[in-house]
């Protein structure tokens, strides 16, 4: 039963940790006329590897697959 409590703990924390790791991003004009639409993004930070676009890693909104390399 102990085991099966410190599993659901640790998949809450995951999921909250995930949840608190993204930005929401308004939609925009450039300067140069380009609309950009609305989405999420990963937290900035000093860290490209925990970038979602970085290889390695997955964006929990769309579930794409990171393609580049870390620096």
């Amino acid at each position: 039963m102990n085991f099966k409590k410190n599993i659901l703990i640790m998949v809450i924390s995951l999921f909250s940790a995930s949840l608190f790791a993204d930005v929401n991003v308004h939609g925009y004009t450039k300067k140069d006329g380009t609309y950009v639409q609305p989405h999420h993004r990963s937290n900035p930070n000093s860290n490209s590897n925990d970038n979602w676009s970085t290889k390695g890693n997955t964006n929990p909104h769309t579930g794409k697959k990171g393609t580049q390399n870390p620096k």
